[in-house]
């Protein structure tokens, strides 16, 4: 039993904070995980440019309603679905990824929390757990699933490294030649024709 996982910024959707960085004019709210391996840092400099700015949940979630899914993402998923189970491992938030999820054709995706105050400010986050791609990964194959996994960025390696097989979806150049034994690929076609192997 074959459980395929997939990242979803910079695999299915646009990253949401480049976008976002984009909408208000503040560059520095472009970096990702891409660039920043530690989540916890990365996330304390993104609420701290937001509480600088002034701005909350509500302008982030208005960015998100103008996002679409990269070209060729659900008819992607919609395939993949349709000859495997897949669930999507994100370390965005509840809050972010609902208008996103309706535009994938609702599939299941584990994600995080964001704690936002009463006036809107986002004030910090709860993960869903530790390390939570890997943590999910492990707690699969736990219960009998062999998985499949791929995504882009440093907070996909560990799912990746651990599971049967493992792919790099249009990542970075540092990061495909620093793990060399990922097949790294750019078209759906490629990352779906790579998973039906293992099938």
């Amino acid at each position: 039993m074959i459980i395929t996982c997939l990242d979803l910024e910079g695999v299915l959707v646009p990253e949401i904070w480049i976008a976002f960085a984009d909408t208000v004019g503040i560059p520095e709210l472009r970096r990702t995980t891409r660039d920043e391996p530690d989540y916890d840092k990365l996330m304390k400099y993104r609420i701290a440019i937001l509480k600088e700015h002034g701005l909350g949940l509500r302008e982030i979630q208005d960015t998100i309603k103008k996002i679409e899914p990269l070209p060729g993402a659900k008819k992607f998923l919609d395939e993949l679905r349709s000859c495997c189970q897949t669930i999507i491992l994100s370390d965005t938030f509840s809050q972010f990824a609902a208008p996103l999820m309706e535009k994938l054709g609702l599939p299941t995706i584990f994600c995080n929390e964001l704690e936002v105050s009463v006036s809107g400010e986002i004030t910090g986050y709860r993960m869903r757990c530790e390390n939570s791609k890997l943590t999910t990964v492990k707690a699969l194959q736990s219960i009998g699933y062999d998985t499949i996994a791929s995504g882009d960025s440093f907070n996909d390696l560990g799912m990746i490294q651990a599971s049967k097989a493992g792919f790099l979806f249009r990542s970075t150049e540092k990061i495909i030649k620093e793990y060399p034994q990922f097949p790294a690929f750019t078209e759906y076609s490629e990352l779906l024709d790579a998973i039906k192997k293992y099938l």
